[in-house]
């Protein structure tokens, strides 16, 4: 009697492929898509000083662009193509970047998928593409996916370089120099550029002279920002020698995606992941498909000396700066270069045990940014206000929440969001110089709501009624501001998701604070131990 055949013996050889394939595809896209999910529905105002106060630096109360002032640094390094990024996303989209820092990220995962041999199959392929999206896309990135303007000030600098990398791996000189200035023009994190390129033509054995002049263009402009940038510390950065410090620092940096808030167990993967990228490249160094992962490995480890150098504080969150979210790129693209790198040392890996791998490191790491991604949230719900103390000009506010106010002329002029007409209180009809009837709000009994602090432009409170929004009125029932709603605690006492914030337009008296439910409103009375 003849055997069953398998299901899988039965399909045609040339369908299994496709069907693997597929499978693989579905899987590199789904960090993608929660990446792009999660910028999406982040709020508009998630974007913090850089975005304010470069764009004040180099516009004028017009809106107007001031050429000059592109070319002036921002925290002590090279910001000119975000300076036009953040000048583009005002005066043509509105002010709205966060899809932005998402697909320079898709970018960046579309250099690193070029650098693979031709020669490697297809179901290798797509397994490595399906790896290094959940590795880029990670939960550990969460701020440059909430919080457009950190990416976009970073990631620009990160994309050139890895651009450059990828033109360099195939010999192409000019392409990977231009590609390299643009990365030195657009941050500190692209000043590695030109030497990364110069590393790669040595190792695939290019004419001497375009390793030389790579080597000669990164020296002038290493060079040229040394002696230009301004002096002393930037970002509460120390300014000790602290070689263990920093030493931390760079190790975390490289491991940070192994770890959520525990930064010896940061340190501990990015030594590892340094000792296996020195082995692989090492074992590898002859091969020329080899050349550009060793130089993206090489560009990470550089990232991470350069966040040790430049922002190791003692303020860091965790005490450690390398488990800063946005510094989880480093960590990325080592891991990244780790795996190619790994496929070329051990070929004779079964495809089976490959895939297997490359899902458990995908989903281990992603489970663990859980904790940094909440907290990044966390910490980023307060900005949510940031569009009302923009649109009434509360100046103090603004201060609070590190946002120059000197940026609302040339906001206004170029109708960069708030000053558009996507802003909305989110109140269901009322809005700013609206006015509603206070004889039909109802008194909040203090069992489920106050006012906390009224005595300045911030204003502070909770209710367990968790409204739509927060409105503010004179005494005669005209909206003067707003608020934002389900914030994390501020006290104990108050649980998760119950606290409030607003703020109203200066100096229009008395205020009234309305809480809105659907259509109803609710009026909310100061505590008794209120700041009046």
């Amino acid at each position: 009697m003849t055997a069953l055949a398998s299901p899988a013996a039965v399909l045609p050889a040339a369908r299994r492929p496709r069907v693997g394939i597929a499978a693989l595809a579905a899987f590199a896209a789904l960090p993608a898509a929660l990446a792009l999910w999660t910028a999406l529905h982040a709020p508009r105002a998630h974007v913090l000083l850089d975005y304010w106060h470069v764009l004040a630096k180099i516009t004028d109360d017009r809106g107007n662009l001031v050429l000059g002032q592109v070319l002036t640094y921002h925290l002590d390094q090279p910001f000119v193509i975000p300076s036009l990024l953040f000048y583009a996303d005002a005066a043509w989209f509105g002010g709205d970047n966060r899809v932005l820092t998402v697909l320079t990220v898709a970018g960046i995962g579309a250099c690193l998928y070029s650098m693979l041999p031709a020669s490697m199959s297809l179901h290798r392929k797509a397994a490595l593409a399906a790896g290094m999206s959940w590795l880029l896309f990670t939960s550990h990135l969460a701020e440059i996916w909430l919080q457009g303007t950190n990416g976009i000030s970073w990631i620009p600098a990160v994309f050139f370089t890895v651009l450059a990398a990828a033109q360099a791996h195939r010999g192409r000189l000019w392409t990977a120099a231009t590609a390299a200035l643009l990365a030195s023009l657009s941050f500190g994190a692209g000043l590695p550029a030109f030497f990364i390129v110069a590393a790669i033509f040595l190792l695939r054995r290019e004419h001497r002279g375009k390793t030389i002049a790579m080597v000669a263009a990164g020296v002038v402009v290493l060079a040229g920002w040394l002696l230009t940038k301004p002096a002393g510390a930037q970002s509460l950065a120390t300014t000790a020698l602290d070689p263990d410090g920093r030493l931390s620092v760079a190790a975390a940096a490289l491991g940070s995606l192994w770890s959520g808030d525990h930064a010896v167990t940061a340190v501990l993967a990015g030594a590892l992941t340094a000792a296996l990228l020195a082995a692989c490249g090492f074992s590898a160094k002859n091969d020329p498909r080899a050349a550009g992962w060793i130089g993206i490995a090489g560009y990470a480890a550089a990232l991470a000396v350069l966040v040790a150098l430049g922002r190791t504080s003692a303020l860091a969150p965790g005490g450690n700066i390398g488990l800063i979210s946005r510094y989880a790129i480093a960590s990325a693209l080592a891991t990244s270069a780790l795996l190619a790198l790994a496929t070329f040392v051990r070929p004779q890996w079964p495809l089976t045990a490959v895939v297997i791998g490359i899902c458990a490191i995908s989903l281990t790491t992603h489970a663990l940014g859980g904790a940094k991604a909440d907290l990044t949230r966390r910490g980023y719900a307060p900005l949510a206000l940031a569009p009302v103390a923009l649109r009434t000009e509360a100046t103090s506010v603004l201060d609070q929440l590190h946002i120059q106010s000197q940026v609302i002329p040339a906001a206004k002029a170029l109708g960069a969001y708030p000053f558009n007409p996507h802003f909305t209180l989110g109140c269901h009809g009322p809005e700013l110089g609206t006015t509603i009837n206070p004889a039909a709000a109802t008194d909040l009994p203090a069992a489920h709501g106050a006012v906390t602090s009224a005595g300045g432009a911030l204003i502070t409170g909770w209710t367990d009624l968790h409204p739509d929004c927060i409105l503010t009125t004179n005494p005669t029932g005209t909206v003067t501001g707003g608020g934002i709603t389900n914030l994390p605690s501020p006290a104990p006492g108050i649980p998760d998701g119950n606290a409030w914030q607003a703020t109203a337009q200066p100096g229009t008296g008395p205020i009234t604070v309305y809480a809105v439910v659907g259509d109803r409103l609710y009026r909310v009375h100061e505590s008794a131990g209120s700041a009046n």
